[in-house]
């Protein structure tokens, strides 16, 4: 959904809920505040025309780029003002900001610009006994000020509350609603050598159809005269598997009375099923995810105390309790 297409749902979606408020009266269609800024905005804008430098005509209409925040902006923002008056179902807003806060930033930055001005003014007055600018800076700090106060401390001043009381509850835009959580990247897996996960990938066991192992089917899938690998391959339906013996492979045989997590060190990848569900971590043991008797895992690496799983999604983490795991 394109921007557009949001902004439009969200102005269809302002379903105005209006409060008991008593009746606010003002100047034709504006309010009392709306007309004080407005003529707030009339004298800064004809002094605007005057020079701001002793000695020649110099405005701030012809100063650069400094007319864009000292003036422009407060005008757009009171052009908005009065628009929103004259025609209900005009602009509304600027960007994720309503009129009335475009309007305080407006009013506060131009602010900022004009005394930025008399800063430097008042600074080589100092050093040098010159003032290099006129009263136009004064004039139009004093205004922008008075800006300020009707836009940002609005609310809070009596008469002008009123314009803001009892006003009808809209929906947020969605760039002023609270904003999302952000979660940790995971941490960066080793690389494993990807032809010996390959080949347990075809002998892979379904999900939710783990078979149990017995410590005696163990014993006769890796007797002690013979050196063979047990795998998993389907018989005769596809929810059924039955171990087949390859002795072209070779690994090292277990003892049947010898614990798993004591069996020598394996670096072939092979497949785990613990008896209950473990937390699988990174480097710095915070969980990445889990596994549990319901489904095989794939260990690329046995570490001896530890093995290195890696989940279905390409995750990989640590698992550090292996005690009880049987090797498929």
């Amino acid at each position: 959904m394109t921007d557009d297409q949001l902004n439009e749902d969200f102005d269809r979606d302002e379903a105005p809920v209006h409060t008991e408020e008593p009746p606010q009266y003002g100047v034709g269609p504006f309010s009392i505040r709306e007309v004080a800024l407005v003529g707030v905005w009339v004298v800064a804008f004809v002094v605007s025309f005057f020079s701001i430098n002793e000695g020649r005509f110099d405005s701030v209409w012809t100063s650069s780029l400094l007319w864009v925040l000292a003036i422009a902006v407060p005008t757009v923002a009171v052009f908005l003002i009065v628009l929103r008056r004259l025609s209900p179902d005009g602009i509304r807003r600027v960007g994720s900001l309503g009129i009335d806060q475009f309007a305080s930033v407006a009013f506060s930055v131009a602010a900022v610009v004009w005394l930025q001005l008399v800063w430097e003014t008042v600074s080589f007055a100092i050093e040098t006994g010159a003032w290099l600018r006129t009263w136009v800076i004064w004039v139009e700090l004093v205004l922008m000020l008075a800006g300020v106060v009707l836009t940002v401390l609005g609310p809070l001043i009596p008469p002008f509350e009123q314009d803001f009381r009892g006003r009808a509850e809209v929906p947020a835009h969605r760039n002023a609603r609270p904003i999302r959580p952000v979660s940790p990247r995971p941490a960066a897996a080793p690389r494993t050598n990807e032809s010996e996960t390959s080949d347990f990938a075809a002998y892979a066991p379904p999900a939710g159809a783990a078979p149990e192992l017995s410590d005696a089917r163990r014993a006769d899938a890796q007797p002690e005269t013979s050196t063979v690998t047990t795998a998993w391959e389907p018989a005769h339906s596809r929810d059924t598997f039955e171990p087949v013996e390859t002795p072209s492979t070779t690994v090292e045989p277990v003892q049947a009375d010898q614990p798993v997590d004591e069996a020598p060190a394996r670096q072939q990848a092979f497949w785990a099923l613990v008896p209950e569900e473990r937390d699988v971590v990174d480097e710095i043991g915070i969980p990445v995810f889990r596994i549990g008797p319901s489904a095989w895992a794939l260990v690329i690496e046995d570490r001896g105390e530890a093995f290195v799983v890696r989940h279905e999604d390409g995750r990989v983490g640590y698992l550090h309790d292996v005690s009880g795991v049987t090797r498929g």
